[in-house]
């Protein structure tokens, strides 16, 4: 009897690594990109609450609501506050809620600033300050400017009271509404979030603000809302699971590239991207073409535009070298599709500020939303489905139609901006 059971126990012992390998090959991808995020220490929250906001219109109406509702703090963090008429309203509801007593702290990155066309100068700094805002730049640029424009804060992140947070791809400009004359309308996707997953994006707001500043911030006591307290505009998703991945340089600097790799190497069926700078790093690149040859629907959607110049071309030379391993490419016409979007399998997706570009994968400050729920999941995909429309399918036949000198601006541009932008 003592044998049988010892035989028994041990034909258990060696089955063991077989029934983990069984078990860890039949994983969801999103149980997968979780393990993953827990393996990195990403700390993952339940019980969130999700608002999509779907254009810049959407985002401002629903910003200003929230705005009008604060209490005790509000915290911003963009690339930029372009200095024209929705950052001019923006700021005039901020400086009402100053003399109703609420603490405004506003943070912009100095290149960000700078680099569009209608900056926030000294002198609207002086007086954003004598109307009570606390307003000041990350990283600020000086002469001779070497080294200045490498790791820049790209993040958009707003924090009312502790309770409500936004973050996605729009920073604060009036063609996030209006578009521009250029390509038409700029396309965006951005969040309002509720819940415990506030606290992760607040802290990475008080870091921010110490490197800044030089002062440490206080976190304080978050308090949640009920759903009687939500904001009520657009569609909430209730108890939905987040993980916050934030990429900093010199803390964790393979973080996000890392994980956008991971989440294409785990899906199983789909996947959907829609970016605006198209030039990934290499592990992104051949974790699209293995999960082609994998059998997995890669689609990806481009813009035929862009506001920087030789992107769109390079954008459609690296599609185009993913759609002969197999991708499906959409190459958007109706205007600039700026948003930062991935969804996975229809079971998770991720919404934030990172191109997948070396720019933002290699440098610069960034944060995204990665979102374990099939109903968020699915309404970013109804998005996607429904700008399939406003696109023209790349085939052999379409990218023949480019001219030579758009193909090799493409090429070249990919070969040289590739390891900067």
């Amino acid at each position: 009897m003592k044998t049988k059971i010892y035989s028994l126990f041990l034909t258990i012992l060696l089955m063991l690594p077989t029934l983990a390998w069984a078990a860890n090959d039949e994983a969801s991808s999103d149980s997968t990109m979780m393990d993953y995020l827990r393996d990195k220490r990403i700390t993952i929250t339940e019980g969130n609450r999700v608002c999509v906001l779907k254009s810049g219109g959407e985002k401002f109406d629903d910003l200003f609501t929230a705005i009008r509702k604060a209490k005790h703090y509000i915290h911003l963090e963009y690339f930029n506050f372009r200095n024209d008429s929705i950052a001019a309203l923006l700021f005039t509801e901020l400086e009402k809620k100053v003399k109703e007593g609420v603490k405004v702290r506003a943070m912009f990155d100095a290149f960000g600033n700078w680099s569009n066309n209608k900056p926030l100068k000294k002198k609207h700094l002086r007086e954003l300050r004598k109307r009570g805002i606390e307003i000041v730049q990350f990283d600020p640029l000086n002469f001779p400017f070497i080294g200045d424009f490498m790791s820049r804060d790209h993040r958009k992140i707003v924090i009312i009271d502790g309770q409500t947070a936004y973050t996605g791809g729009m920073n604060v400009a009036d063609y996030y509404i209006e578009g521009l004359p250029i390509f038409g309308e700029w396309r965006d996707i951005h969040l309002r979030i509720e819940g415990p997953a506030v606290d992760e994006l607040q802290r990475i707001f008080l870091d921010m603000w110490e490197e800044a500043t030089g002062e440490r911030l206080v976190n304080d006591t978050l308090y949640f809302p009920t759903k009687d307290d939500s904001i009520h505009i657009g569609e909430t998703v209730d108890d939905v699971t987040i993980a916050i991945v934030d990429r900093a340089p010199r803390k964790n600097p393979k973080l996000m590239r890392e994980a956008y790799a991971q989440a294409i190497l785990s899906a199983e069926e789909k996947i959907e991207i829609i970016n605006p700078y198209f030039i990934p790093t290499r592990s992104v690149r051949r974790a699209l073409i293995k999960a082609s040859e994998n059998g997995v629907d890669v689609q990806i959607m481009v813009s035929v535009k862009g506001d920087i110049h030789v992107t769109p071309d390079a954008s459609m030379y690296v599609a185009r070298q993913l759609q002969k391993r197999g991708a499906t490419v959409h190459q958007f016409e109706g205007g600039f599709h700026h948003s930062k979007i991935m969804m996975v399998d229809d079971k998770f997706c991720t919404v934030g500020s990172t191109n997948l570009n070396s720019r933002s994968l290699r440098y610069d400050y960034e944060v995204n939303a990665f979102i374990f729920d099939s109903r968020v999941t699915n309404e970013l995909s109804t998005i996607f489905s429904d700008d399939i429309k406003l696109s023209t399918l790349m085939t052999d036949e379409t990218w023949k139609q480019r001219s030579c000198w758009h193909r090799f601006v493409g090429w070249f541009a990919d070969l040289v901006l590739m390891p900067f932008l």
